[in-house]
């Protein structure tokens, strides 16, 4: 490659970020970077273009969501396998010569297979229908309780002084009310982090175990699991994953014990297996609780979509269950109000090392959640804005997963399952080979689905099949795409016997 990799134009207009991001894209498409290429390291970027490391950083982790770079741990990041969009396939109708075109779209999902496949980190394709999982309804919001909320966080006067690390006192205590109401958890808004998502709440607990640990952190994670969860606990440097299998209940928890040494944190969830749908019965629950605290192990629940129970009713958190103080709860507003939000909490167990750990880096690194938007979610909670909305989407999501169900089911060679609660289905099939050609087969029929595939934590192990979400189309879009899923499934189903 000649010449520099980037200049930074400090009069444009657009925000360094932006440049960054905008400028390696160029270099990839354009073919100065190739597939394989290795990139500058973080700090040798940042260093060289006179920007902050942190800039650096997120620009090369919005590139690997969107596909364009592979993030390994402990190796270089490298340009990622490409191959080149064809615009017919992306945006085109259906025709005739779909055979054709599809192979294309397959190739490319499987050169991509390093991304995070929830809509929530990569864009939408104007026209496509969208089912893959990570967006909720918002038409049940009630937008005059979502402008006061706006309105008064708008009308306090402006603070002097620094915001407190762990989140506004107001929305912690309004925090630990509604989990006392939802989720039946005692906890004390001294218990409360405020977070930007999961995403932030996983990797604030994964710097925290560094300052606990001696060595490598190795962190337990099912198999299949959460993608963007595996992919944060990689970014934080030493932290290694250790996968375990998932069984139709939820973690396997004798696999778990078996782990020789003991991982020193495991992240599950119990309420609603993230991708394949069980839940977790109490028993099983309380012998991880009891392993845990034996091992002195920290669980971190991710309590992603307990909101919504559509079978049976809601088990208790595990933080709920525990004696031992090792449970820590992740929650997030996202499937319950907007992604836009990027607001979510940590709930902290009782032990005091680890509450240390993480107000040590909290101090370090401050609570990324802009204050307005702290206070304007404290206001919705107060009202009931949130308890309402939560009641009527029920009823939403209730009618949709009775959608999802006449849509797909009773399809010979396929099996429908994960739809006791949340906002996704999984449809399984018989071989990832047949996966990747329905999904490229749907992309060329304007509907974009995630490959349970991309789920693994083990490439090419695990589960085959599809997650569909189904919580953001309208009823039309959702039945035009169930109908083209089900003519795609049945269609390579019956060439894979042919």
């Amino acid at each position: 490659m000649d010449g520099p990799l980037l200049v930074i134009d400090r009069d444009d207009a657009r925000p360094l970020g932006q440049q960054l991001v905008e400028g390696l894209r160029r270099g990839i498409l354009d073919g100065r970077l190739r597939p394989g290429d290795p990139v500058p390291s973080t700090r040798a970027l940042s260093s060289e273009l006179g920007v902050a490391r942190s800039s650096v950083v997120a620009a090369y982790d919005q590139l690997a969501g969107e596909g364009y770079l592979e993030l390994r741990q402990g190796a270089p990041t490298r340009v990622a396998p490409l191959v080149a969009p064809d615009p017919a396939v992306a945006t085109g109708p259906v025709a005739a010569d779909a055979d054709r075109r599809f192979a294309g779209a397959e190739a490319t999902n499987r050169d991509r297979r390093a991304r995070v496949t929830d809509v929530t980190s990569t864009a939408s394709t104007p026209g496509m229908l969208e089912l893959r999982p990570g967006l909720p309804s918002t038409a049940r919001l009630d937008e005059r309780a979502w402008r006061a909320a706006w309105r008064h966080a708008s009308r306090m006067s402006v603070p002097g002084d620094i915001p407190p690390d762990f989140g506004s006192p107001r929305l912690r205590r309004e925090i630990a009310d509604h989990l006392r109401h939802a989720r039946g958890l005692a906890c004390s808004p001294d218990d409360v982090v405020v977070t930007a998502g999961t995403s932030d709440a996983v990797a604030l607990l994964a710097s925290a175990l560094r300052v606990l640990v001696d060595g490598t952190p190795r962190v337990a994670v099912e198999h299949p699991g959460y993608p963007s969860a595996r992919r944060v606990i990689g970014r934080r440097g030493a932290l290694r994953t250790v996968p375990v299998p998932v069984d139709a209940d939820g973690i396997d928890v004798a696999a778990l014990r078996s782990i020789r040494p003991a991982p020193h944190a495991v992240m599950v969830t119990p309420h609603h297996q993230y991708p394949l749908g069980g839940r977790l019965p109490v028993a099983a629950r309380l012998e991880l609780l009891d392993w845990a605290a034996a091992s002195g192990v920290v669980v971190i629940e991710d309590d992603y979509d307990s909101e919504f129970r559509h079978v049976g009713a809601p088990l208790p958190a595990l933080a709920s269950l525990d004696r031992g103080g090792r449970t820590v709860l992740v929650g997030s507003f996202s499937k319950v109000l907007t992604p836009w939000l990027r607001l979510g909490y940590l709930v902290l167990p009782g032990d005091a090392p680890l509450r240390e750990a993480v107000a040590s880096v909290r101090d370090d690194e401050t609570c990324p959640v802009p204050g307005i938007a702290q206070e304007a979610m404290a206001e919705l909670l107060a009202s009931g804005a949130v308890r309402r909305h939560i009641a009527a989407a029920r009823r939403d999501y209730a009618h949709r997963r009775r959608m999802v169900l006449d849509g797909l089911s009773r399809i010979a060679g396929a099996s429908l399952t994960g739809l006791d609660g949340g906002l996704h289905a999984v449809l399984r099939l018989p071989s990832h080979e047949v996966a990747a050609r329905v999904v490229a087969r749907l992309a060329v029929d304007g509907v974009a689905v995630s490959p349970l595939a991309d789920y693994s934590a083990v490439p090419g192990e695990g589960p085959a099949g599809l997650v569909l979400g189904y919580g953001s189309p309208t009823d039309t879009q959702l039945a035009e795409a169930l109908a083209r899923v089900r003519a795609a499934v049945e269609v390579e189903l019956a060439a894979s016997v042919a």
